[in-house]
């Protein structure tokens, strides 16, 4: 049986931990098979798990080392998303799936990369993670012992809402989940309470009146079936929920250079069909979200509420009077040089400038 220490995991419960134990083993790096224990995101994000599942598969033939990997879904092993990067770090994984967003929770620098109405299209958005992604990737292995190996959006974070809304004029007074600070400050901005809620905790929560309303992306509201719960489908897109592969770095100086080498080219490849994905199957799930022609999602009738020149300009003001304030003082709490950095490479590429 593992060993597991257990500080610094936060709610991760020691079953959970056996569980980790018990479906992986020890992780092994030599010369002749490479064996990798990796999580990857929940079972319902069914295009993403089936992509990973196949990388992975695959990898060996790929890069032509005996890389073998045991994934898994984190529904599957019982991790939380929130406990991913922290379990990577202490190399209870060797590689994890997380988003940004929940790894920013305990750094406030990583979600500089995609900030609430800063990168409105998905090309913008490259050009926000290409320039702040080598900042970003020496701050993860400086601050949480592992290396990035991909960046890539999930797809546009938009609204599903049990209460009729015509905008986000309606928001005040209203129970919205968030799962990063600076989707909480537009919340705020707008008039809404901020709720917490990780992804499974959000079906049940709507059903409850926990939240009113829910922020997620269009494919993962449908395939989570959030349409059941909810009645007004609102397609404004505030962010895109960058999600990332993070290596455990001892794991990683272990390899070869032709191992690295090869390992990263695969990367590489994969991250652009993540990117494919979030290009592709966002219009698709919009459309069957609202009633629409479906082909590969499941196929409801909310409510269209299509996002106007005010709810835009609504955005816009909050981003700057409300999103980049917050962030950067609660950046420089972490890290003295925060709005500097951020301004030489995301504002510079976007035409942002935080004061």
């Amino acid at each position: 049986m593992m060993n597991f220490d257990l500080r610094g995991i936060g709610k991760l419960s020691l079953a959970s931990a056996l569980v980790v134990g018990g479906l992986f083993g020890t992780s092994q790096v030599g010369a002749a098979e490479i064996n990798l224990r990796a999580s990857g995101l929940v079972s319902t994000h069914k295009y993403h798990v089936a992509l990973e599942r196949n990388f992975y598969k695959s990898l060996a033939e790929k890069t032509g080392h005996k890389f073998n990997v045991n994934y898994n879904p984190l529904d599957v092993v019982g991790v939380s998303m929130k406990d991913t990067l922290r379990l990577a770090r202490k190399g209870t994984f060797d590689i994890v799936q997380s988003t940004v967003g929940e790894a920013a929770r305990d750094d406030p620098f990583l979600e500089g990369l995609d900030l609430i109405g800063v990168s409105p299209s998905l090309d913008e958005l490259k050009k926000a993670i290409n320039a702040y992604r080598d900042v970003f990737s020496k701050r993860v292995e400086k601050k949480f012992n592992t290396k990035v190996m991909t960046l890539w959006p999930y797809g546009p974070q938009v609204f599903y809402c049990k209460p009729k809304i015509t905008g986000l004029k309606d928001f005040k007074g209203l129970k919205i989940r968030t799962y990063t600070p600076s989707m909480s400050a537009l919340v705020q901005a707008v008039g809404g309470t901020p709720v917490a809620l990780s992804f499974k905790e959000v079906y049940p929560g709507l059903q409850r009146g926990v939240a009113d309303c829910a922020i997620t992306s269009p494919t993962s509201g449908n395939t989570g079936n959030w349409p059941e719960v909810t009645t007004h489908y609102f397609p404004l897109g505030i962010s895109w929920s960058v999600n990332a592969h993070f290596m455990n770095l001892d794991t990683w100086n272990k390899l070869s250079a032709g191992q690295q080498k090869k390992l990263e080219a695969a990367y590489r490849d994969v991250e652009e069909q993540f990117w494919d994905l979030a290009r592709n199957n966002t219009g698709d799930a919009d459309s069957c979200n609202s009633g629409g022609p479906c082909k590969n999602f499941k196929k409801f009738s909310m409510t269209l509420v299509k996002p106007s020149a005010e709810d835009k300009a609504i955005l816009a003001k909050a981003s700057s009077s409300a999103v980049l304030p917050t962030w950067a003082k609660s950046c420089k709490n972490v890290e003295p040089n925060c709005v500097q950095m951020w301004n030489d490479t995301v504002g510079k590429a976007r035409g942002f400038e935080i004061k």
